[in-house]
């Protein structure tokens, strides 16, 4: 029987942060992954497999940061745990005994039971399985015609993607426009009518009523009535947590089906820690249960989980989700960070925001320039700010970084009034109108008045 002071069951980013940081902080322990695959994905990059990148290989996630930590990996699925004697048994039937285990198995794809016609012939998933990757785009590229289900990040990005591929693509979503749940309506507004510009065809607000086709997808019906042509279907209507090893071993789950984690991702045995898109979550404004999986909020779950496998570290925990979001279509970038207007409207908080618009160069006829939008979004009565969206170049990235750090820190808006920057023609926009400031001054001059 294999043994492991640490074993990480899992192969996605959660799993290697979290090897990789319980390794670094225990550097006399032995730390072992286990996992499905051979080959990882890197899952953030799945959707560029189907037009910019040329082969499923080059979105491996590499295995030097393991290699170099010398955190052997075994490959295998996990098929259950004993609690009681610390084993962690393969379907293979190999056993490995761990002292602390930290399950970051990911999450799977949805397809609705209600859908008629998901299991056509012709119907697709994305799916975090290179060998199912690579079957869906080497079967994609001998089509024209895509229909994709779903305007969520991972639908809009691989209908962009397919579309850059010289695919005939519309892409179907319930809500009034694509990333609604994300962002709102200025934001998403833009993004959908960005998407348009470069030949994706929205059909939004109203859903998907079934597949059609005999054997093989010929189409799809909207709940309007409106019929869609199609050689091929891609359904991206989510995922949801990847928790029944952790069920069948008794771990207690959350209402949402996530693994029932604390601050320090411990589960309800004491011994087991989970993160990632399998551990629960809730939201960092209002101490809800979120439905929130992303590579980012997977990888710093990791490094809590990782920090405090043996030994607890009260600094070092988790406060809630934050949910920072980027995406980029074409030259076009839109991010969002914490809580939205509508979501905190929803909720009954009391806010106040500020926009402010302008280039992300000075002067603005510089190569490159593009325009840049920013909203803040305040707690009325205390002026911290709990949300933020951007739209516009590759800035975008960064900067919804930072209002992530606002978010999380608790910054004032006061204290982004009068933050000290540093700005450059060919970087940012020009430091008499940097727009987090600007925003944030019509904040300031709101709360006054």
């Amino acid at each position: 029987m294999d043994k492991a002071d640490v074993l990480v069951v899992g192969g996605g980013p959660a799993a290697v942060i979290a090897a990789l940081t319980a390794k670094s902080n225990n550097p006399g322990k032995e730390v072992t992954m286990l996992r499905n695959y051979e080959d990882t994905p890197i899952p953030c990059g799945i959707p560029y497999v189907f037009g910019t990148l040329e082969e499923v290989k080059q979105n491996f996630m590499p295995d030097m940061p393991l290699e170099k930590a010398k955190i052997p990996v075994k490959v295998g699925q996990a098929a259950s745990i004993d609690r009681e004697k610390k084993i962690c048994k393969t379907e293979a039937g190999d056993e490995i005994q761990y002292d602390r285990l930290i399950i970051a198995t990911g999450s799977n794809v949805i397809i609705p039971k209600w859908l008629e016609g998901a299991n056509l012939e012709g119907v697709y998933t994305i799916e975090k399985n290179n060998k199912k990757i690579a079957e869906t785009k080497e079967a994609l590229a001998k089509v024209k015609k895509v229909v994709v289900i779903g305007g969520g990040f991972i639908g809009v990005e691989c209908a962009d993607e397919l579309n850059k591929a010289g695919k005939d693509v519309t892409i179907v979503e319930v809500l009034p426009h694509i990333l609604s749940l994300a962002f709102d309506d200025e934001i998403a507004e833009r993004a959908e009518n960005t998407l348009k510009e470069r030949g994706v065809k929205v059909a939004a607000g109203s859903g998907v009523k079934k597949i059609t086709g005999d054997k093989k997808a010929t189409g799809v019906v909207l709940n309007d009535g409106t019929a869609l042509e199609a050689d091929a279907v891609v359904l991206a209507m989510g995922y949801r947590p990847n928790s029944d090893i952790a069920k069948d071993a008794g771990l207690k789950l959350n209402d949402k089906g996530f693994i029932k984690v604390d601050e320090y991702m411990r589960t309800s045995d004491d011994s087991i820690f989970a993160a990632g898109d399998c551990a629960g979550k809730k939201d960092f404004n209002t101490k809800k249960l979120s439905m929130i999986m992303l590579a980012s909020t997977a990888t710093t779950e990791a490094r809590i989980a990782g920090i405090n496998v043996f030994n607890i570290n009260p600094s070092f925990k988790n406060e809630g989700t934050l949910a920072v979001f980027a995406t980029a279509l074409g030259n076009k970038a839109y991010g969002v960070a914490g809580i939205t207007e509508a979501a905190a409207k929803k909720e009954g908080i009391d806010i106040v925001t500020g926009c402010f618009e302008d280039v992300d160069r000075h002067p603005g006829k510089l190569p490159g320039a593009s325009p840049l939008l920013v909203k803040l979004i305040v707690s009325k009565q205390e002026g911290v700010v709990i949300g933020g969206s951007v739209c516009g170049g590759p800035s975008v990235g960064e900067i919804v970084n930072i209002m992530g750090f606002m978010i999380q820190n608790k910054m004032n808006v006061k204290s982004i009034f009068t933050a000290q920057i540093g700005t450059h023609p060919l970087l940012t926009t020009a430091p008499t109108k940097y727009p987090l400031v600007k925003a944030a001054e019509i904040i300031v001059k709101s709360m006054k008045s």
